[in-house]
C-alpha cells in the first residue's frame, strides 16, 4: 500500500519515482493483480497520469487497457476509467488535455528532469495530433478493438456508455475510414450508434450526435444506413423539441448531421422527400414581427437550416429530383414562408444573402415557383415588386457585394427556362410600356448598364443577357429600345449605346474599371446577336462596329486586354457564322477577306483562344451560382461559358472555310432537307398505317370479346336444355312403368270388356306411344340442331345478331316441348282414369255373376274411348305443326350458316389486307435504311471536308421530339 499511497498524494520517505517509473509500476500491477480493487486502483491512477504523461502511458498501458475491457466486463467501474484513459490518449484536442480530473496526480522528479518546456503553440499542437493519430492507428489495426468499443456502448451505465461514445468520436476523428469500414463490416453496428439518439439522458444524446457527423462524413453507404434506421424523424424530433430556429448547439448538431446525410446523397434526397419531412421544415422559417433579438446561436442555426434546403433543390441534383422538392416547398407553403424573410425588416445580411440564394434554387427552372416569385411585393408604399427592390440592391454600389451577387444569382435563376419572365422584363424596357410614375426592372438594368461603377456595369450586363438567353423573340423585340442620351439629341438605340461605349471607352469608362466594364457589355453583345441574323445585320448596320473590332482584335495590348481581344474576336465570328448576307458591304466572304488581310486567320484564332485560357473561365464554368472572392475577379458569367465552348470550335471551322466548301456544304444541308422531307413523309405513311394497324386490332379485340359473349350465352343454353331433357327422360321412365301396368290391368278387364273393345283400345294406346316416340325422335333432332348451331357460332367472331334470334326461337321450341309435356301428363292422367274405371266396371261385372254389363256402364267406357281417339287425333295433328316448324328452323339455320360463312370470308379478307399492310412497312423500311445510308455517306462526306454535322443520336432525339410532337397534336 506504500506504493498506492505515494502515487494518490501521500508522502513517502526516499526519492520519488519518476513518471515512466511510476507507470511501469502500474501497468505491472493491472497486468499481475488478481484483485478486482487492485486493478481498479491502478487503472484510476493511470488515467490521472494519463494526460500529462500521455506517451509513456500510451506507449506502456495500451495493450493493458484493452485487456481490461476484455476480462473486467463486469465491473462498470474499472470500464469507465480504462475508456477515459483510452480517451486521454488518443485525444488531439488541447482544451481536453488541459482539464485535470480532480484524482489527477502530478509526480515530479526530484531531479528535476520532467519540467515544463515552453514550445511554440503550432508546433505542440502538430506533436500532439501526430501522437494521437499513431496512438489510433494501433488500437485500429485490429478491428476485434473496434467491434469491443460497439458492443460496450450496449451496457447502460453512465460511466461506461458515455467514455465509450467519446472515445470512438476520437477514433472517428484521427481515422475515420479504417473505424467507418469496421463499423460498416460489424453486425448492427450502425444500429447500435443510433440508439444513443434515443437515450434519455442529454450529454449521452448529445454526444452521439457528434459521434454520427463522423461516421457520416464522405460514406454513402453508412448515410444510406442511417438515414433508413429513422435518422430524419428522430433528428426533425429533437430540433422541434429544442426550440428549432432559436435552439442551441443541439439544433446545430442536428442540422450538421442532416447535412451529411443528404449532401451528394440522391437516394437519401428521395427517401427525405418521399417520407413528406419537406413540409415539416416550413415552422423553422417562421420569424415574429420583432426582429430585434438575433443571437449568434440562432443566425448559425438558420443559416445550416437555409443551407439544408438548398441541398434537396440543388442544380447539382438530378433534374427531375430537383423538380420534384420544388413542386413540394410551393405546395407546403416553404417558398412563400421564404419570400416572407426576404422582404422582412431587420434581418441580418448575412441570413438575407443566404435566403436570396435559397430562394433562388428553389425557383430555378419552375415555372409555377417563378410565377409565384414575380407576384411577390416588398411591404413598402406603394407596394413595389420583389424584382424590382432586389435589383435596385443590385445596382446600388452601397451594398455588399456577397449581396449584389445573391441578388445577381437570383435574377438568373428566376429567368432560366422562364421565357415569360423574359418578355416581361424586356417589355419594361419598350416604348409602349414606359411608366413615367415607377421604377421597372428595365430601367434600373438600363441604369446600372450606363454607370460610372464598373460591378453594377457588369451585373447589369449580365442579367439583360439572361433575359436573352435561348429567346430569338425577345432579341428581335430588344432592338426596338430607344435611348435618349441628352437633350437636342436624337435617341439612339440600346445595341447603338453598348457598341458606343465600347468604342470611345476611355471618354465614358473610367480607366480603372475599363476592362470589367467592356467584358460585361461584349458579353451581352454576344449573347444578343448570338443566333438572330436581324441583330447581327442591326450591328453590322453601323459602319464602325467592324473596324472597331479588328482593331482590337489586331492590336499587341497588355495582359488584362488579351480578354477583350479574345472577346472582340467571337463577338466577330458570331457575325460571320450568322450573317445572312443582307449587308453587301459585310457578308461571309468580305469579312473572312477583312480578317485575313487586317488580322490573319490564325492570329484571330489564337486570339479566340484567350476566353478558355483564361483562369476565371473555368472556374465560373463549375457552377451557376456567381461566386468570386472579390469583385474583380467578376469576369464571367456561367451560362456565357457554356456559349462560348459551343461556337468556339464552330466559329474557328467558318474563318477557315473558303467559299467553294461553303456552297458544297449548302449543296449538302439542301440534300439533307430533301432526304429529311422524304424521311418525314415515309414517316407520317408508317404512323397512317400503324393507326390503320390498331384500329383492325381493336376491331379483332372487340370480336373475339364478342365471340366470348356468345359462347358463354350458348354454354347456358346448352346447360339449361340438358336440364329439360333430364326432366324429359325422368317423366318417360314414369310413363314406361305406368304403361307396364296398365297392361296388367288390361288383362284382368280382359273377362269383363269385350274382345273387340279391348283390341281397339291397345290399338290406340299402341298409337300413342308411337307419337310419343316420334316427338322424343322430333326433340332428339332439335338437340342435334342446337349443337350444330352451337359449333358454328364458336367459329364465328361476328355472328352475334343471328345467333341471338336463333336463341329465341330455341327458347320458343323449348315452351312448345313443355307444353306438349303437360298435354302427355294430362293424357297420362286421363288414361290412368280410364284404367281405373275399366277395373271397377269389371270388378261390377264379376259381382253380378251372370256375365252380363251394364248398358250405362258401356256408354260411358265407349264415350271415354271416343274422347281418347280425338285427342289422339290432336295430337297427331300438333305432331304435324311440330315437324313444320322443324322444317322452319332448318330453314333459319342454313340461313345462319350463310351469314357465317360471309363473315368469316370477310375475316379473312382483314386478316389479308392486315398482311399486306406489314408486307409494305417492311418495304418501307428498307426504304428507310437505305435513306439513312445514304444520309450517313454524306455526313461522312461532310465530315471530311471538316463541316460540323449533328451526330445520329441528335437525329434520333429530334425525330423523337417530332413523333412525340405529333403525337400530342393527335391527342389534341
Amino acid at each position: 500500500m506504500n506504493f498506492f499511497r505515494g502515487v494518490m498524494g501521500g508522502q513517502a520517505a526516499g526519492p520519488q519515482p519518476s513518471g515512466a517509473e511510476t507507470i511501469h509500476k502500474l501497468c505491472d500491477r493491472v497486468a499481475s493483480s488478481t484483485l478486482l480493487e487492485d486493478r481498479r486502483d491502478a487503472v484510476r491512477a493511470l488515467k490521472s497520469l494519463s494526460k500529462k504523461y500521455r506517451l509513456e502511458v500510451g506507449t506502456q498501458a495500451m495493450d493493458h487497457l484493452i485487456n481490461i475491457l476484455q476480462t473486467d466486463r463486469s465491473d462498470s467501474e474499472i470500464l469507465g476509467y480504462a475508456l477515459d484513459t483510452l480517451y486521454n490518449i488518443l485525444c488531439n484536442d488541447e482544451e481536453e488535455e488541459q482539464d485535470e480530473s480532480e484524482d489527477a496526480v502530478t509526480p515530479v522528479s526530484a531531479s528535476g528532469k520532467h519540467k515544463n518546456v515552453s514550445m511554440p503553440d503550432e508546433t505542440a499542437q502538430k506533436q500532439s495530433d501526430d501522437l494521437g493519430a499513431q496512438f489510433t492507428d494501433q488500437f485500429v489495426q485490429d478491428p476485434e478493438h473496434v467491434t469491443l468499443l460497439l458492443s460496450l456502448l450496449e451496457e447502460f451505465d453512465f460511466h461506461v456508455r458515455w467514455p465509450g461514445v467519446k472515445l470512438l468520436t476520437v477514433l472517428l476523428k484521427n481515422q475515420g475510414v479504417p473505424v467507418q469500414g469496421i463499423i460498416l463490416v460489424s453486425p448492427m453496428g450502425v444500429s447500435r450508434l443510433m440508439d444513443l439518439l434515443a437515450d434519455s439522458r442529454e450529454v449521452i444524446r448529445n454526444d452521439g450526435l457528434l459521434l454520427l457527423q463522423q461516421l457520416t462524413k464522405s460514406n454513402a453507404a453508412i448515410q444510406k444506413i442511417v438515414a433508413f434506421e429513422n435518422a430524419f424523424e428522430r433528428l426533425l424530433d429533437i430540433i422541434t423539441e429544442e426550440g428549432s430556429s432559436d435552439g442551441g448547439i443541439v439544433v446545430e448538431d442536428c442540422l450538421l448531421l442532416l447535412l451529411n446525410l443528404l449532401k451528394n446523397n440522391s437516394s437519401n434526397q428521395n427517401f427525405f422527400k418521399e417520407g413528406s419531412y419537406i413540409q415539416r421544415m416550413k415552422p423553422w422559417f417562421e420569424i415574429g414581427d420583432d426582429n430585434s433579438g438575433w443571437s449568434a446561436q440562432k443566425v448559425t442555426n438558420l443559416h445550416l437550416m437555409l443551407q439544408l434546403v438548398r441541398v434537396m433543390v440543388s442544380p447539382v441534383n438530378s433534374p427531375g429530383a430537383t423538380a420534384s422538392c420544388q413542386k413540394s416547398m410551393y405546395q407546403c407553403g416553404l417558398l412563400q414562408q421564404l419570400c416572407t424573410i426576404l422582404m422582412a425588416t431587420g434581418v441580418p445580411a448575412d441570413i438575407l444573402t443566404e435566403t436570396i440564394n435559397t430562394v433562388s434554387e428553389v425557383i430555378r427552372g419552375s415555372q409555377v415557383n417563378q410565377d409565384y416569385f414575380a407576384s411577390v411585393n416588398a411591404p413598402s408604399n406603394p407596394p413595389r415588386p420583389a424584382i424590382v427592390v432586389l435589383l435596385m440592391s443590385m445596382v446600388n454600389e452601397r451594398q455588399p457585394f456577397v449581396l449584389r451577387c445573391a441578388v445577381l444569382y437570383c435574377f438568373q435563376c428566376f429567368l432560366y427556362k422562364n421565357q415569360k419572365g423574359q418578355g416581361e422584363i424586356v417589355a419594361t424596357l419598350l416604348p409602349s410600356t414606359i411608366d413615367a410614375n415607377s421604377i421597372s426592372a428595365g430601367q434600373l438594368l438600363c441604369g446600372g448598364l450606363f454607370s460610372v461603377d464598373s460591378l453594377s456595369n457588369w451585373c447589369a450586363a449580365v442579367a439583360l443577357a439572361h433575359s436573352l438567353q435561348d429567346n430569338l423573340t425577345q432579341k428581335e423585340q430588344l432592338l426596338r429600345v430607344q435611348l435618349a442620351t441628352s437633350l437636342g439629341k436624337p435617341p439612339v438605340s440600346l445595341l447603338q449605346q453598348c457598341t458606343n461605349i465600347l468604342s470611345q471607352g476611355d471618354k465614358i469608362v473610367r480607366r480603372g474599371s475599363k476592362v470589367q466594364t467592356r467584358v460585361g457589355l461584349l458579353m451581352l453583345l454576344c449573347t444578343w446577336i448570338n443566333n438572330c441574323p436581324i441583330a447581327v445585320t442591326h450591328f453590322l448596320h453601323n459602319q464602325e462596329n467592324v473596324p472597331f473590332l479588328t482593331a482590337q482584335i489586331s492590336e499587341n495590348l497588355g495582359e488584362d486586354e488579351r480578354l477583350v481581344q479574345g472577346l472582340c474576336a467571337l463577338l466577330l465570328g458570331i457575325c460571320i457564322y450568322y450573317n445572312d448576307n443582307s449587308l453587301e458591304n459585310y457578308t461571309k466572304d468580305k469579312l473572312k477577306q477583312l480578317i485575313e488581310k487586317r488580322i490573319g486567320k490564325e492570329n484571330f484564332v489564337e486570339k479566340l483562344g484567350f476566353i478558355t485560357k483564361h483562369e476565371l473561365y473555368s472556374r465560373a464554368a463549375q457552377k451557376p451560382q456567381p461566386v468570386f472572392p472579390s469583385p474583380e475577379q467578376m469576369l464571367f458569367d456561367h451560362e456565357f461559358t457554356k456559349l462560348v465552348k459551343e461556337l468556339e470550335g464552330v466559329i474557328t471551322k467558318a474563318v477557315h472555310k473558303s467559299n467553294e466548301e461553303e456552297k458544297k456544304e449548302e449543296e449538302v444541308k439542301k440534300t439533307l432537307e430533301q432526304h429529311d422531307n422524304i424521311v418525314t413523309q415515309y414517316k407520317e405513311l408508317i404512323r397512317e398505317q400503324d393507326a390503320q394497324i390498331q384500329e383492325l386490332k381493336e376491331q379483332v379485340r372487340s370480336s373475339s370479346s364478342q365471340n366470348e359473349q356468345m359462347q358463354m350465352t350458348v354454354t347456358q343454353q346448352l346447360s339449361q336444355i340438358q336440364q329439360h331433357k333430364d326432366q324429359y327422360n325422368i317423366l318417360k321412365l314414369k310413363l314406361g312403368k305406368e304403361s307396364q301396368s296398365s297392361s296388367q290391368a288390361e288383362g284382368s278387364q280382359v273377362n269383363g270388356l269385350q274382345t273387340e273393345e279391348l283390341t281397339q283400345l291397345r290399338e290406340e294406346l299402341e298409337e300413342l306411344r308411337k307419337q310419343h316416340a316420334l316427338l322424343q325422335t322430333q326433340l332428339g333432332d332439335k338437340d342435334t340442331l342446337i349443337n350444330t348451331l352451337k359449333s358454328e357460332t364458336a367459329e364465328s367472331s361476328a355472328g352475334g345478331s343471328d345467333n341471338t334470334e336463333l336463341l329465341k326461337e330455341l327458347d320458343g321450341l323449348r315452351s312448345q316441348v313443355q307444353s306438349q309435356l303437360a298435354e302427355i301428363n294430362q293424357m297420362k292422367t286421363e288414361r290412368q282414369e280410364l284404367l281405373r274405371r275399366a277395373e271397377a266396371g269389371s270388378s261390377e261385372a264379376l259381382s253380378s255373376g251372370d256375365g252380363s254389363v251394364d248398358a250405362a256402364k258401356m256408354a260411358e267406357v265407349e264415350s271415354r274411348l271416343a274422347a281418347q281417339t280425338t285427342e289422339t287425333e290432336r295430337l297427331k295433328e300438333e305432331a304435324k305443326s311440330l315437324s313444320e316448324s322443324r322444317a322452319e328452323l332448318e330453314q333459319q339455320l342454313a340461313a345462319a350458316t350463310s351469314t357465317v360463312a360471309i363473315l368469316q370470308t370477310e375475316k379473312a379478307k382483314l386478316q389479308t389486307e392486315v398482311q399486306d399492310s406489314k408486307k409494305e412497312q417492311d418495304d418501307l423500311l428498307m426504304l428507310l435504311a437505305d435513306q439513312d445510308q445514304k444520309i450517313h455517306n454524306l455526313k461522312k462526306k461532310l465530315k471530311d471536308l471538316g463541316e460540323p454535322v449533328d451526330d445520329e443520336d441528335d437525329l434520333d432525339g429530334r425525330d423523337q421530339t417530332d413523333e412525340d410532337y405529333d403525337e400530342d397534336e393527335d391527342e389534341d
